[in-house]
C-alpha cells in the first residue's frame, strides 16, 4: 500500500516586526542545527557556563544565580513570583498595562498580598505613589515593574522606585522582557533584585527560553523560605544545583534552544551592549518621527517611550485589525495588534534585536502609509519614510 508524501514546503516567511517574536539571526538558526548533546554530558556543561556568563554580561551583573529557565517570557514571570513570594506576603506592583496586570493575578495565585499602583495605560507609574504604599504596608516584601509595557510602548523608568524599595527594605522585582539588549538595563546598578527576560524579544532568538538573575539578598530571601515555591519545575533553588553549583540533575535541557541563545548572546556582546541601545534608539526615533509626520499618535506618552516597541494609534473610523491584516497577507510583515482598552485602535510594532534595522523600518512605514491612504487617512505621500530618512541622514 502506497503512502502519500507530505510535500508540505513548511511555514512562510514573515518579517516579524511585531511585539515578539522578533527576527532571529542568520547565525542563531545555525547554531540550532548543532549536535543535541545530552544534558548531564560535560561537554554540555561548558556550553551552559559560556551561556551564563553570556547572561551576566548582558545583565550587567555579578550575581552568581543567573541562567535561562526552560520556558517563556512568561515562565520567567512565574518563577520570580513562585520564589520570591510566600502566602501572605504583601507585594507592590505598578500596574498600567496587560502585562504588568498579569503580574498581579501570578501574585494572587501565589496567596500574597497584592498592593496595585495604578496609572493610565500609556503612562508611567509615579514614583510617589509607590512611596506612599510602602510608607501605608512597610512590611513588603516586593516591589514589582515592567520596564518596558509591551501592550503600550512604554519604557518605565526605574532608577527612583529601586532606590525607594530598597529604603524600604523591599526587593526590587523588574520584567525585561521586551527591554533586555534593547534598552540598557544595569541590573546591579540599579540595584534589582530579581530581573527576569524573554529570548524572543531583543535577543532575537526564538521563544522558549527565559533569562533570570537573583541578588544576594534574593537568594537568601529565597533559602530563608519558610514554605517551598509553588512550582516544582521553577523551583531555583534546584535549577541552581543542575546550573551553577552542582550539576544535579533537575531536567532534560532544551539543548538547541541553548545553543541558540549562547549564540545570540555572542552577537550582541561582539556589537556591544552600548552600539545595540544606540542602533536601537537611532531606529526608535526614525519611527517616532514617521508617526508624527503621518498625522498619527503613540499610546506612551512621550518622555517614556520605548525604542524597542511602538503602540500606534489607528485614525478614526479605520479598523486596526485590518490594517494589521493587510500588511500580513500583502506585505508578510506581521504587526501586533491592541490589548485591553486598545483592541482594535493599536498597530503595535516591534523594532527589536535583529529586527531593529533602518530597512525595515523603512519597509513598514512605506506599507503602512499605503494602506492608510487607501482608506481615506489623509497625510502627504511618502510623509513617514520621508521624515524617517531625515533621522538617519542626521544621524
Amino acid at each position: 500500500m502506497s503512502r502519500t508524501v507530505n510535500t508540505d514546503p513548511g511555514p512562510t516567511a514573515k518579517n516579524l516586526l511585531g511585539p515578539g517574536p522578533s527576527n532571529v539571526h542568520p547565525r542563531v538558526y545555525k547554531a540550532m542545527t548543532s549536535p543535541v548533546l545530552s544534558h548531564m554530558d560535560p561537554e554540555f556543561w561548558e556550553i551552559m557556563d559560556e551561556t551564563v556568563e553570556l547572561l551576566r554580561e548582558v545583565f550587567q551583573t555579578r550575581n552568581p544565580l543567573t541562567l535561562p529557565l526552560s520556558g517563556t517570557g512568561s515562565a520567567g514571570m512565574e518563577a520570580a513570583l513562585y520564589n520570591s513570594l510566600e502566602p501572605g506576603d504583601t507585594v507592590i506592583v505598578g500596574v498600567a498595562g496587560f502585562f504588568s496586570s498579569r503580574i498581579v493575578e501570578i501574585a494572587q495565585r501565589c496567596d500574597a498580598n497584592v498592593v496595585s499602583v495604578n496609572a493610565d495605560w500609556g503612562q508611567a507609574i509615579p514614583p510617589e505613589a509607590i512611596d506612599a504604599e510602602l510608607k501605608r504596608h512597610p512590611e513588603a516584601k516586593v516591589v514589582a515593574l515592567v520596564h518596558c509595557e509591551t501592550s503600550t510602548g512604554v519604557l518605565q523608568p526605574l532608577e527612583e522606585i529601586g532606590r525607594l524599595a530598597h529604603e524600604h527594605g523591599a526587593m526590587f522585582l523588574v520584567d525585561s522582557v521586551a527591554s533586555m539588549g534593547g534598552h540598557d538595563l544595569a541590573v546591579d546598578s540599579l540595584g534589582i533584585d530579581i530581573c527576569y527576560s524573554g529570548s524572543q524579544k531583543c535577543l532575537s532568538c526564538p521563544p522558549g527560553l527565559a533569562p533570570i538573575t537573583l541578588s544576594d539578598t534574593a537568594s537568601q530571601a529565597m533559602k530563608a523560605r519558610k514554605s517551598k515555591p509553588r512550582s516544582w519545575y521553577l523551583d531555583l533553588s534546584m535549577l541552581d544545583e543542575y546550573w551553577i553549583s552542582a550539576r544535579k540533575y533537575h531536567h532534560t535541557a532544551p539543548a538547541s534552544m541553548i545553543y541558540a541563545l549562547r549564540e545570540s548572546l555572542r552577537i550582541l556582546t561582539e556589537e556591544g551592549l552600548e552600539s545595540s541601545f544606540a542602533r536601537h534608539h537611532l531606529n526608535g526615533e526614525a519611527m517616532r518621527a514617521a508617526v508624527g509626520a503621518m498625522g498619527l499618535h503613540l499610546v506612551a506618552s512621550e518622555e517614556v517611550r520605548s525604542d524597542t516597541v511602538h503602540a500606534i494609534l489607528m485614525p478614526e473610523g479605520i479598523d486596526a485589525d485590518q490594517v494589521r491584516q493587510t500588511l500580513l497577507n500583502d506585505y508578510k510583515i506581521e504587526t501586533g495588534g491592541g490589548l485591553g482598552p486598545f483592541k482594535g485602535k493599536v498597530i503595535r510594532i516591534g523594532l527589536m534585536g535583529y529586527s531593529s534595522q533602518a530597512s525595515n523600518v523603512l519597509t513598514v512605514l512605506s506599507a503602512l502609509e499605503k494602506i492608510l491612504i487607501k482608506r481615506g487617512h489623509e497625510m502627504p505621500p511618502s510623509a513617514g519614510v520621508s521624515a524617517a530618512n531625515r533621522i538617519y541622514t542626521e544621524a
